[in-house]
């Protein structure tokens, strides 16, 4: 086995800071793997819909290549592999109503899915292999994380029903915060802007065990269908597929996380929406994403964590912050520095070029949720 190396001209790795725990804005290539349980006698049937969905993910930008592979031990248990270019280019494509559309037929055919996502740190081949290799970057280190996996839901309910929707998501027991003796829910942090309901957790262990207990909670299945009726976008529960659309068009997916590593017992938890202008979603997010890492070092910065979650044009930033958020400069808590492009890149204000000098903190406004629940789990 040979170790491949860049040509000195071509630096292979790239620096990571270390505040940043998670990223998707690195520029490293991304290894997706999806394991597969697929139905008994229904192998062809998958096969088929897979070359399909093949032919169609080959014309989708930054795909590079795929790989369907069957278990030797098991033929109802298949793999697959696919390499992108980056990260942003696959969350694109994953996020948007193209790609439910596309794999609704692989899901009719399959008992169970695992979907894991991977950076490209190192990699080891032949000559052939080392010499492609010195046109991609790869981390200089691994990020290093505090075990916690940040994850989102979203959906929106029918205008004029917010009231009776905070009132019922507030309104009841949380769940069991053990999963299993790996797994344990950490923090529940669920606001509102407009009608629009976010509800951000926090994981230790493994998120798609977590997600499945919370579902089975007697409570939570309560809670979910008494906001039924207030739905914009209809789902039966009782209905696997219409559970999985729904689901699969909620999911908010963190993008980037960084820490000011400081500690503050007192820190407030809110939540910013940010509304993108169609299309700019992700360059927004990754706007914010080297704000937030820029400002990290900054002694002043009122802002101690702060996590962005996107999917299209959805973009919500959750933060911790010291003494409040209006303390401090709010162009910080904000975390868009540049009021032009914020008026660039959201809807929050036109497209001409903001002259308030008080604009930023209006934007803040704008932007903060309304709090219907934080819940933190007792350690254990």
């Amino acid at each position: 086995m040979t170790t491949t190396s860049a040509p000195s001209s071509r630096p292979l790795t790239r620096q990571v800071s270390h505040r940043v725990s998670q990223s998707v804005f690195d520029g490293s290539r991304l290894r997706v793997v999806l394991l597969v349980d697929v139905n008994d006698g229904a192998q062809q049937q998958f096969l088929e819909a897979y070359e399909q969905l093949c032919s169609q993910v080959a014309s989708v930008p930054g795909h590079v290549s795929d790989q369907l592979c069957q278990s030797i031990e098991n033929p109802s248990q298949w793999l697959i592999t696919s390499e992108w270019e980056s990260a942003p280019p696959f969350l694109a494509w994953v996020n948007s109503e193209e790609h439910v559309q596309m794999v609704e037929p692989l899901h009719s055919c399959v008992r169970d899915t695992r979907s894991l996502r991977f950076h490209v740190v190192r990699e080891t081949g032949g000559p052939a292999a080392g010499a492609e290799s010195g046109r991609r970057r790869l981390q200089a280190s691994p990020r290093i994380g505090d075990g916690v996996i940040r994850h989102a839901l979203t959906f929106t309910v029918k205008p004029g029903s917010e009231q009776k929707v905070a009132k019922i998501l507030s309104d009841y027991a949380p769940p069991e915060p053990k999963v299993d003796d790996t797994t344990r829910l950490m923090r529940t942090s669920l606001y509102m802007h407009g009608n629009r309901v976010v509800r951000a957790i926090e994981v230790r262990g493994d998120l798609l065990a977590a997600l499945r207990h919370v579902a089975r909670q007697p409570e939570v299945r309560a809670v979910e269908e008494a906001i039924n009726p207030y739905l914009e976008q209809e789902r039966d529960l009782d209905d696997q597929e219409s559970a999985r659309v729904f689901f699969t068009r909620a999911a908010l997916p963190a993008v980037h996380h960084v820490t000011a590593e400081q500690e503050d017992p007192d820190a407030e938890r809110h939540a910013l929406y940010y509304p993108a202008r169609p299309g700019r979603g992700m360059e927004l997010a990754r706007l914010l994403a080297q704000q937030d890492e820029a400002a990290a070092d900054d002694p002043r910065n009122p802002v101690l964590c702060s996590t962005i979650f996107q999917r299209d044009d959805v973009v919500v930033r959750l933060i911790d912050v010291r003494d409040g958020l209006d303390a401090g400069d709010p162009a910080l808590s904000l975390g868009l520095l540049d009021p032009a492009k914020a008026a660039e890149l959201t809807t929050f204000v036109d497209g001409s070029t903001p002259r308030d000098g008080d604009l930023t903190r209006r934007l803040l406004k704008l932007a903060r949720m309304d709090l219907v629940t934080d819940r933190r789990s007792p350690r254990g």
